[in-house]
């Protein structure tokens, strides 16, 4: 909601009562030699006053009530509501999330990968404002879990209720070729000009029909960039065991695919060895992945004046039948 004046300089007409009463005091003081004689007044000092009396001011309040909003309405008071067109296209972005079993790992304490992933996604999502964003998660195959939307909060909340592949009783595996295939998959009616798969994965493709690096041409012919994020640490990370205690595995990241994912498709490789690595990764994506947005704002304005004008006419006219009326003076 906006307000405005359009003529704020008619607020100066306030002025003209203010030198009228001025003058009129000068005129009263000029004829102040003049001398009425007449007799006392003391038999009638203590006589009742009338209600007219009494209410003998109310014909002036009038009149400066129905200046105050003549002078008002002459400044033509606006409201309106601002409106906002926002032109161009924004960026069509996929998240290819691994939920393999290796994402339990707990290279990322006191989270495990996927935990820590999913803060991280959640607050690069929550610093995008006019893309479209989709989601995909993969194991040993693929699932399109969220199409493109533009509304974050659906997309927040699938992603919070992202688990284990193992937890869900999926197979377990890790299909990155699949999951780039799955991504391109929904992007692939986007009409927008910058369309972006980021797909994180901790391990080596295993499973799945479809090899990376043949998904990664087929998603490049298409005008998509990959970017890759490969999480975790090297050498042996602690997971979880069936016991409820820990144990250790072989951390098996293929960077090497990865690479080759991203240079297929002209997106960049990042290494996340740590929390700190992983949110960096996704700051720097989220500068280089920006869209360039129009936004147009105009407001439809409502005249205020007319009213203002009326209420100033019929207070005049109610001064006017006052002062002829139950408070006429006679000279």
């Amino acid at each position: 909601m906006s307000f405005q004046f359009a003529y704020p300089a008619a607020f100066l007409l306030f002025v003209i009562p203010v030198v009228l009463f001025g003058w009129s005091r000068r005129k009263k003081w000029l004829f102040e030699s003049a001398v009425l004689v007449y007799s006392s007044t003391f038999l009638v000092e203590n006589l009742p006053s009338t209600w007219r009396v009494r209410w003998r001011g109310v014909p002036d309040g009038l009149w400066a009530g129905a200046w105050v909003f003549l002078v008002v309405g002459l400044a033509r008071p606006q409201s309106g509501m601002v409106q906002q067109i926002t032109r161009g296209q924004g960026v069509d972005i996929v998240l290819a999330l691994d939920i393999s079993g290796s994402m339990n790992a707990l290279d990322f304490a006191p989270q495990n990968r996927l935990e820590a992933a999913k803060a991280v996604i959640a607050s690069f999502v929550a610093g995008r404002s006019f893309d479209r964003i989709g989601l995909v998660v993969f194991a040993a195959d693929a699932f399109q879990r969220v199409p493109l939307t533009l509304d974050y909060n659906a997309l927040l909340a699938s992603l919070n209720a992202i688990e284990l592949a193992p937890a869900l009783a999926l197979p377990d595996g890790t299909a990155i070729g699949m999951g780039v295939a799955s991504s391109g998959n929904l992007l692939r009616p986007s009409r927008a000009a910058s369309k972006v798969i980021i797909l994180l994965t901790d391990g080596a493709n295993n499973a799945g029909s479809i090899g990376p690096l043949s998904a990664a041409q087929a998603v490049g012919a298409l005008g998509m960039r990959v970017y890759t994020i490969g999480m975790g640490r090297n050498g042996q990370v602690q997971v979880p065991d069936v016991n409820g205690g820990t144990k250790l595995v072989e951390s098996n990241l293929d960077e090497n695919t990865l690479q080759k994912i991203a240079s297929e498709t002209g997106g960049q490789f990042f290494r996340a060895a740590e929390l700190v690595d992983l949110q960096a990764v996704y700051n720097e994506i989220n500068r280089l992945e920006r869209s360039d947005i129009e936004r147009i704002s105009w407001v439809d304005w409502n005249e205020l004046a007319p009213a203002l004008v009326w209420i100033a006419l019929g207070l005049f006219i109610m001064e006017r039948l006052l002062r002829v009326t139950v408070f006429q003076v006679v000279p």
